[in-house]
């Protein structure tokens, strides 16, 4: 990881190497944190902000379902977040708003503990390798399933939800893999370690819906919203484990990956990438030309 200089934490702009937490903070022991991932990129207008407001709305869902009741308001954490790059002068970079239950006691009920605010940024290239989004990645089915719903939020971004996405990237890295489909426990497709996942068959795009223990995400809703305005059929339905294998296109999207075309599953090769690279072309313009709907400049 790239140091950058500055970490916002509670309101106030700390060193890189002093922004520290105490050993006992609740959210090492317990997961008690929530988060979101985004990124900055250099357009043509100068840094701005793909999808901020959608983003933060998020943060604060996540904050609602585990009763953290911040003392920031949406519009604070927005502006927190474009002062943290500008104190760091980055052009393009990824930010990470972390909120999380601090020390005070110790013990499941995480209630009377404190909560605390950090938002950093930092340089960072391509999630799952530079040639990924030109050439294409090799990706496995886990053994591992995604949690059943009534057990975890999956709508949340919780940090201890991410220990099951740790199990898949791990077994698949380990494998010799790049990344990780998870099922959901029924046995349908669900997501990636830390991506959401589009399949392509006969020119109609599918994606798992979102009771299918996946994370709402922020780019996942702009593929869907985008392909539909460039004419395609995109279906929110149930997706078999074997759709995979057949299937003429396959690509994650996330903040981190981006849009990241699958060139093989359990050895079954995906040999077309298409209407992917429509997608992913569109997706760099939009971003590229600053597009107010979608960009907040810095």
């Amino acid at each position: 990881m790239k140091k950058s200089e500055k970490i916002w934490m509670d309101g106030e702009f700390v060193n890189w190497n002093e922004a520290k937490v105490h050993v006992l903070t609740h959210a090492l022991h317990y997961g008690s944190s929530v988060f979101e991932g985004i990124r900055c990129y250099n357009t043509i207008k100068g840094p701005a902000v793909f999808r901020l407001d959608e983003h933060v709305k998020r943060l604060f869902d996540s904050c609602k379902i585990y009763r953290m009741e911040l003392n920031y308001t949406e519009k604070e954490i927005k502006e927190a977040i474009l002062d943290t790059i500008r104190e760091n002068r980055l052009k393009s970079c990824y930010i990470r708003p972390l909120v999380f239950r601090g020390y005070g006691e110790m013990g499941v009920n995480p209630l009377n503990n404190p909560l605390h605010v950090m938002i950093a940024v930092w340089e960072w290239g391509r999630y799952l390798g530079e040639e990924a989004l030109e050439k294409g990645i090799k990706v496995k089915t886990s053994s591992w399933s995604r949690m059943a719903p009534n057990t975890y939020p999956f709508l949340a971004k919780a940090g201890g939800n991410y220990l099951n996405s740790q199990l898949a990237k791990i077994e698949a890295v380990l494998d010799g893999y790049d990344e990780a489909v998870m099922l959901d426990t029924d046995g349908y497709v669900a997501e990636g370690s830390g991506e959401n996942i589009f399949v392509i068959k006969d020119d109609v795009i599918y994606t798992p819906p979102t009771y299918n223990a996946i994370l709402k995400g922020i780019t996942r809703d702009f593929v869907i919203k985008i392909a539909r305005k460039m004419g395609y059929t995109v279906r929110e339905e149930r997706i078999p484990r074997e759709m995979l294998y057949i299937a003429d296109e396959l690509f994650f999207v996330g903040t981190a990956a981006e849009i990241t075309p699958i060139k093989e599953i359990d050895h079954y090769k995906i040999r077309e990438n298409k209407i992917t690279r429509k997608i992913q072309d569109k997706f760099f313009e939009v971003i590229n030309r600053c597009d107010p709907e979608y960009m907040t400049k810095v």
